[in-house]
């Protein structure tokens, strides 16, 4: 049972630091991107074509967070002349640009079978603490975003931020560049995603085209949307929630009888219900944004 917790707690670790990078760049940025998981498989990718390498994995992780970020800027560079709605859409073309090239390049990335046995972290202890380590890393990976995702809010970027997603004509005549505050937005949330990539990559020791699928980018969408776009609070939640059902199944499977292809549909179901109630009943989210006033 320990095991299962240890697991459970880790999967939402790594997956907060993605919901927070996406709420970082939707919610105080408002910028919609739908192929937010190319980050997260760009990340992973690095780390295992280090390990292929046999580099040192410091320089993975260095390279997965430095290449998710400059594709962050190159996303918001891209999409410099498009409205949100358009940008959305460029953003999933990109994902999956990047997907298709991951899938195609079997030199470097494995092609379709991906890269497999890739190093754990803290690879030096026994398994038992081997996962204790790992998810303190990531505990204290999450926590560390969360406080500057929340310092990073309540400042004067994340004023500017706030002023260009409500009313950016205003943003642009006090003299804020809305290029400038775009790119730092998208490449610091790119960064976040890509260290959450390295993660995953070590967590489940491989990496594959099917990480970067535009599926996992919408579950995201689902528990910022779910928790409370704009609240580093809220995001947490919803991620917890989301994976408390992806958790429960399972259980619901062995004591129901029911075949794993009805266990995926109801996993699917119940999580389709949760946005779905929370659309129609609670908006904002079950923690919303708290609206800021002038002392």
């Amino acid at each position: 049972m320990s095991e299962f917790l240890v697991h459970a707690l880790t999967i939402v670790a790594i997956q907060g630091l993605v919901a927070l990078a996406l709420n970082f760049q939707a919610g105080s940025a408002g910028l919609m991107n739908f192929g937010h998981v190319a980050f997260v498989g760009v990340g992973a990718y690095a780390v295992g074509i280090a390990h292929q390498m046999q580099w040192h994995p410091a320089l993975g992780w260095a390279l997965g967070i430095a290449m998710a970020g400059g594709l962050g800027l190159g996303m918001a560079l891209l999409g410099r002349n498009l409205g949100a709605d358009y940008w959305g859409i460029a953003t999933l073309a990109v994902a999956e640009i990047v997907r298709t090239v991951a899938l195609n390049e079997d030199w470097l990335t494995g092609g379709a079978q991906g890269i497999s046995g890739i190093a754990p972290l803290w690879g030096a202890l026994d398994p038992g603490t081997r996962r204790w380590a790992f998810l303190l890393t990531a505990a204290i990976a999450l926590a560390v975003v969360a406080g500057l995702c929340a310092r990073a809010a309540a400042g004067r970027f994340g004023r500017a931020l706030r002023l260009m997603r409500e009313e950016p004509a205003l943003a642009t005549s006090l003299g804020y560049s809305l290029l400038s505050l775009k790119c730092r937005a998208t490449a610091a949330s790119a960064m976040v995603a890509g260290l959450a990539g390295c993660f995953l990559g070590h967590y489940v020791s491989f990496v594959g085209p099917d990480f970067m699928q535009a599926s996992e980018t919408f579950m995201a969408w689902t528990m910022v949307m779910l928790g409370g776009v704009g609240n580093v609070a809220g995001v947490v939640l919803g991620v917890v929630l989301v994976q408390a059902v992806h958790m429960g199944v399972p259980f619901v499977k062995d004591i129901a009888g029911v075949g794993s292809d009805a266990a995926g549909a109801l996993r699917l179901g119940l999580v389709g219900c949760l946005l779905l109630a929370c659309l129609l009943w609670r908006r904002d989210g079950l923690l919303p944004e708290t609206p800021r006033r002038l002392p």
